[in-house]
C-alpha cells in the first residue's frame, strides 16, 4: 500500500482532495474519470487525487501512463467501499473532499461552478446534481448560505456522497460504516447536521454511469436482503440518534428519516414481492415507532405513498401495481 506523506511545515494544503475509489473496473473507465479532474482549472498544488483501490484482481497502474504523475495510488485488501472511502480520508490532505467513484466522470464545465462556490465563498458544504449524462449548462441561480439542518427540513436530501463537494474538517470524527450497503444514507445526513455554511446548486457537475452489474442491479436474493436489512438498520440508527439531538436538528432528520422509510418499504414491495414478508417489515417498523408514516407535506409522492400504505389492502394494492 503506498500512502503519500504528511505535508511538510509550512507547506499549504491542497484546495480539493478527489478521492477516486476504484474496484474490478475497466482501467479505460478509469481513465477518463481522471481525465474529467485533470481538466480542471486546479493547479497541482491545489488539488491531489487520490485513487483508493479496494483489492482489485489487477491494478490498473500500467493503464494509467502519464496521469501516474498526478495520482497518489493506494491499494488495500478487499474491503468494500465504506472502508475505501474511511482510508482516502485519512490520507488526503485538502481542505474540501470530493468523492468520485472510478467508473464516473464529473462534467467539468459545470463542476467548474462549484470550485467557484468553493473558492469564493468558504462553504462547509457545496450541493450540486448527479447526471446520467454529459452536462454543459451552468445555472445562474444558487441558494445559500444556510445551515446544514435548514437545508434538510426544506429539502429532500440525495444520500449520494458523490453529490456535493465538503470541507474535511466538517467531518471531525465521522466516517462510512464498514460492511454495509447504502452506506451513503447513514453518512450524509449526519454530516449534513455538521455544517454551518451550506450552498446549494442545480448544476450537474457529476456524470454517474449506469452499469448493469452494479451493487444497485445485483439481483440476487442473499444480495437483495442484505441491502434491505441494511437499510434498517441504518433507518434504526438515525432514529436513536434523533432522540438526543436538539429541536431543529431533530426536525431535519426526521424528515429524511421519514423519506428512507418510505424508500425502504417501496424497496421491499419491488425488490422481493412478498405480502407476507412486507407486513413482517411494517410490523418491526411500527414497533420502533416508524410506522404508520407520519402525515407530513414533504412531496406528492410521499404524501400518495403513506396514504395507500396506511392500510393492509393499500399495501397489497402497492404489492400489485408496483413493478
Amino acid at each position: 500500500m503506498q500512502v503519500t506523506p504528511s505535508l511538510p511545515t509550512g507547506e499549504k494544503s491542497p484546495l480539493i482532495s478527489f478521492i477516486v475509489t476504484y474496484y474490478n473496473l475497466s482501467p479505460a473507465l478509469l481513465n477518463d474519470c481522471l481525465e474529467s479532474i485533470l481538466a480542471l482549472s486546479l493547479s497541482k498544488q491545489e488539488r491531489e487525487i487520490l485513487v483508493i483501490d479496494d483489492g482489485s484482481d489487477h491494478s490498473p497502474l500500467d493503464e494509467l501512463g502519464e496521469k501516474l504523475d498526478d495520482i497518489t495510488y493506494i491499494r488495500q485488501t478487499n474491503q468494500g467501499l465504506s472502508s475505501a472511502r474511511n482510508l482516502g480520508i485519512e490520507a488526503c490532505k485538502g481542505q474540501y473532499i470530493q468523492f468520485v467513484d472510478g467508473d464516473d466522470l464529473l462534467n467539468t464545465a459545470v463542476y467548474e461552478h462549484c470550485l467557484d462556490l468553493a473558492r469564493h465563498h468558504d462553504p462547509d458544504i457545496v450541493v450540486f446534481h448527479l447526471s446520467d449524462k454529459a452536462e454543459k449548462d451552468v445555472p445562474k441561480e444558487v441558494d445559500g448560505p444556510m445551515e446544514g439542518s435548514e437545508f434538510m427540513r426544506r429539502n429532500n436530501l440525495r444520500a449520494s456522497a458523490c453529490g456535493f463537494l465538503f470541507k474535511k474538517k466538517t467531518l471531525v470524527n465521522l466516517r462510512f460504516t464498514s460492511g454495509i450497503l447504502h452506506e451513503d444514507e447513514e453518512f450524509t445526513p449526519q454530516l449534513f447536521l455538521r455544517a454551518e455554511k451550506v450552498y446549494s446548486t442545480k448544476a450537474k457537475a457529476y456524470y454517474y454511469r449506469e452499469r448493469g452489474h452494479s451493487i444497485t442491479h445485483e439481483d440476487d436474493k442473499d444480495w437483495i436482503l442484505k441491502r434491505l436489512h441494511d437499510t434498517r438498520d441504518v433507518l434504526y440508527r438515525l432514529s436513536e440518534m434523533s432522540d438526543t439531538l436538539p429541536t431543529a436538528d431533530r426536525e431535519a432528520l426526521q424528515r429524511r428519516i421519514d423519506q428512507l422509510t418510505m424508500d425502504y418499504l417501496y424497496n421491499v414491495i419491488t425488490l422481493t414481492h412478498n405480502g407476507r414478508f412486507l407486513e413482517k417489515c411494517v410490523d418491526e417498523l411500527t414497533q420502533k415507532g416508524l410506522f404508520p408514516l407520519p402525515d407530513k407535506n414533504y412531496t406528492q409522492k410521499y404524501k400518495w405513498f403513506r396514504r395507500i400504505s396506511s392500510t393492509k389492502n393499500g399495501r397489497r394494492l402497492l404489492c400489485m401495481i408496483l413493478k
